[in-house]
């Protein structure tokens, strides 16, 4: 027998699981689709930007994220490799109580909404589940095939969501036109001892390196070093000496830190990728988060736009639900709404990935002018956070 839902969420990652609970509290049957068995583990730096944490706040899982675990950070300053400080992100000019930054240890936040989910509805969440295939009637979207614990079996559903990553299923399924641009560089992620007690974050920039730092809760840091995508093998051949001494070099003032790296099993690694989709919406389906427009981490909001897309399509579903009508044209109000930061974001990535990663001395010599530029100029340092934060809409 056939299960029957409102709503099926392929994917519980930040944007599917942040829907998942807002229609949970709205009362809207839904379910929640993961093919991982259980929740995430391993290693991945979190920032919470200002409207994450809003939308976490009005979901009522801010305040459940563990004191332990968080760590509210002002000041981000962007420097020189060598240690010249450029300029001072200084999240105090935002408007309270939403001006820090928060850095949680990995994956504190995701895991709070996954229990606040299965408490407001229990059972909606399938761990151990394959999307395999959209069910059609008429052109129009009805409901999804998945495989579970090795049976095959379907879904039906009013609407079906796509929150399944940059390599969606569910959006190749739709046959949506997609443009999918793999970036040169990924990043080197660690979280290290920090004996040194560093309190605010810290962003380098030189001749083809970036290095950023940023304190975690528990004397802990959190460490992005970029390098040339696929290489991570050949990091791990040079040996863990040769990436200290690489970091010393950077920042010699956090050397006891560093010194702190002694296992590869401290590292992961994060490849970088855009993606351009010519439609979120179609009869009976919809893609948020990185199916629909994954974008560089320079603009620090990938999983922050996620949730965006997540509130916003929470608002909308209520109404479609109630006409019977979950059409592309009745969900396109989401699409308008949301693509204009979504687009002006990607964009502002792009021209960051093109200054802030060069290796051409040209080109970081007026990157680092209008480093000092920003740092000077109050207006513009508070357009320039107000972007990061998410606060802003319009380049």
């Amino acid at each position: 027998m056939m299960e029957r839902t409102d709503v099926v969420i392929v994917g519980a990652g930040g944007g599917g699981a942040v829907l998942g609970l807002a229609l949970a509290q709205k009362g809207i049957k839904n379910i929640v689709l993961e093919q991982a068995p259980g929740p995430p583990t391993g290693l991945r730096g979190e920032i919470l930007q200002p409207n994450g944490q809003q939308i976490l706040d009005r979901l009522g899982v801010l305040n459940k994220l563990p004191a332990d675990a968080t760590r509210s950070v002002r000041h981000f300053h962007f420097c020189k490799v060598g240690g010249e400080r450029l300029s001072t992100a200084d999240y105090g000019m935002l408007p309270p109580p939403y001006n820090r930054a928060i850095v949680t240890l990995p994956n504190v936040a995701h895991h709070a909404i996954l229990e606040t989910l299965e408490k407001a509805a229990p059972g909606s969440l399938r761990y151990g589940t394959t999307f395999k295939g959209l069910k059609r009637k008429g052109g129009r979207v009805v409901g999804v095939d998945i495989e579970r614990g090795g049976q095959t079996t379907a879904i039906s559903a009013r609407l079906v969501v796509g929150a399944d990553g940059a390599f969606s299923k569910v959006r190749e399924a739709l046959g949506i036109p997609t443009k999918l641009h793999l970036y040169r560089e990924g990043y080197l992620i660690a979280i290290l001892d920090s004996p040194d007690g560093l309190d605010e974050g810290r962003y380098f920039v030189g001749r083809g390196e970036i290095l950023g730092l940023f304190p975690a809760a528990g004397r802990k840091v959190y460490l992005f070093d970029m390098i040339p995508a696929g290489s991570m093998e050949q990091v791990k051949a040079q040996g863990l000496e040769a990436r200290q001494k690489k970091w010393i070099s950077i920042d010699p003032s956090l050397e006891k830190t560093f010194r702190t790296f002694t296992d590869l099993k401290q590292t992961a690694y994060m490849p970088t990728g855009r993606v351009e989709t010519s439609a979120w919406v179609a009869d009976g389906a919809v893609l948020i988060g990185d199916a629909a427009h994954a974008m560089n981490p320079h603009a620090s909001q990938g999983r922050m736009q996620a949730m965006a897309d997540a509130m916003t399509l929470a608002e909308l579903i209520p109404s479609c639900l109630e006409k019977g009508d979950c059409s592309a044209q009745v969900l396109a109000p989401y699409e308008r709404r949301r693509r204009p930061q979504v687009e002006m974001l990607q964009r502002m990535a792009d021209e960051q990935v093109i200054f802030w990663n060069t290796g051409n001395p040209v080109l970081a010599f007026l990157r680092d002018r209008v480093f000092r530029t920003i740092g000077r100029n109050r207006r513009l340092s508070y357009k320039v956070l107000e972007t990061t934060a998410g606060l802003r809409g319009t380049p």
